[in-house]
């Protein structure tokens, strides 16, 4: 069943019932809202709706990127620029070769295979992470790294996959041809997000209207995904693109104050929206696998991908240890333990082709991965920012859904 205003109403109602619980209890509230799913797919009455690459891509992710690239600010983010970079880039493809190395000598599964599910669980989710330490209230540089490295190594996550995954369906790639496609990809990324939002720009510097403003951005978020999907690009790059540009120059004239108020109003509930509909799906979706069954590699899968997001963040970070850029090592703790996964693997994963050795294996274990996740990872993170001091102890604003 697709996504419609009915199963939607119902979808937003149990979401609305499940903030005010969670903000009540001090729980997460993406915890609570995959908990609710769950407890949703195992009533009899419950919708069926399918958690698919285009339901992600397409509708719930953009505002997602959007608003999370939109409230970025690039003075801030410059600085940190080259460690973001490094940890989306080398970070991704250490924990991508770690993982699959794994899978294949300790799962025995096929060298491609185990490479695709490398990839494709390598990249923390900027759906999962933003949402957990904004819920936790965390602000300043660590808040920034967080938000950046998630945003940005997705977008090198999907490049790979998208060039690993044609390798699966026989195209045969030459090392040079590979880094020119990558490099392409990545490029022509950029260039959608730039072209719509210098377009945008343009369209608000001859409006003071500030919901003609909120228009020129929807038009922004969802115009750059679509036009990157088209062309075969990564959406969530341009999208990113679009946003950074939007949030960053729209000051010089082009967004008005009264319609960048508006603007960050309207993002806050489209983002609120979108991650409660990602989180539901993902608990509706996690009830119908059957863990038991592939629980060897379930757990190898756990062990790798944890050990891997070690190997990402620790060796990375100590290339600015000497410098300005350092991050301190409670920074880097909490980094590899806020390494959450979610939608975006598994709708990576739900869109592999059929005929893949391993497919069920692989979307069965990204469920696990992802589950392992969201209830182990995020119902500790808070505590273990408690106790590094990032947030204050008695602190009663651990839960924030509208962000």
């Amino acid at each position: 069943m697709e996504l419609n205003i009915q199963n939607g109403g119902l979808l937003l109602l149990i979401a609305a019932v499940v903030a005010i619980l969670t903000r009540r209890l001090r729980l997460p509230y993406s915890v609570g809202l995959v908990a609710a799913g769950i407890g949703m797919a195992l009533l009899p009455f419950s919708p069926t709706i399918g958690l698919t690459k285009e339901l992600l891509f397409t509708l719930l992710l953009p505002p997602l990127i959007f608003e999370a690239s939109f409230s970025l600010q690039w003075d801030q983010l410059r600085r940190d620029l080259p460690l973001v970079i490094l940890l989306a880039t080398l970070g991704v493809v250490l924990s991508a070769g770690i993982t699959a190395a794994g899978m294949y000598y300790l799962a025995s599964w096929p060298w491609l295979s185990a490479l695709i599910f490398g990839i494709l669980i390598a990249a923390t989710d900027p759906v999962s992470v933003i949402a957990t330490f904004k819920e936790a209230n965390v602000h300043g540089r660590l808040l920034l790294l967080v938000e950046s490295e998630s945003l940005f190594n997705d977008g090198t996550a999907a490049v790979l996959f998208g060039i690993v995954l044609e390798l699966a369906m026989g195209k045969s790639f030459l090392p040079g041809a590979a880094a020119l496609a990558l490099l392409a990809t990545g490029g022509g990324s950029l260039l959608c997000g730039a072209v719509v939002a210098g377009a945008g720009l343009l369209l608000a510097g001859r409006t003071k209207d500030h919901l003609v403003e909120v228009t020129i951005t929807m038009i922004a978020a969802y115009g750059s995904a679509l036009l990157a999907e088209h062309f075969h690009f990564s959406g969530v790059l341009a999208t990113l693109t679009a946003g950074l540009m939007l949030g960053n120059l729209g000051h010089l004239g082009a967004i008005t104050d009264r319609g960048r108020e508006a603007v960050q109003a309207f993002w806050e509930l489209a983002a609120f929206v979108a991650n409660s509909f990602v989180f539901l799906l993902i608990g509706m979706h996690e009830a119908g696998q059957n863990f038991i069954v592939k629980w060897p590699a379930i757990i190898t899968a756990i062990v790798l991908v944890t050990l891997a997001r070690a190997a990402a963040v620790y060796p990375c970070s100590a290339l600015f240890a000497r410098g300005e850029l350092r991050v301190t090592y409670r920074h880097q703790h909490v980094l590899f333990w806020g390494g959450l996964r979610g939608a975006l693997a598994l709708a990576l994963a739900l869109a592999l082709p059929v005929t893949l050795p391993e497919r069920e294996a692989i979307v069965t274990v990204s469920f696990a991965v992802v589950a392992f996740s969201i209830f182990v990872q995020g119902l500790t993170l808070t505590p273990l920012l408690r106790r590094f001091g990032e947030i204050p102890a008695g602190s009663k604003h651990v839960n924030n859904p509208k962000r």
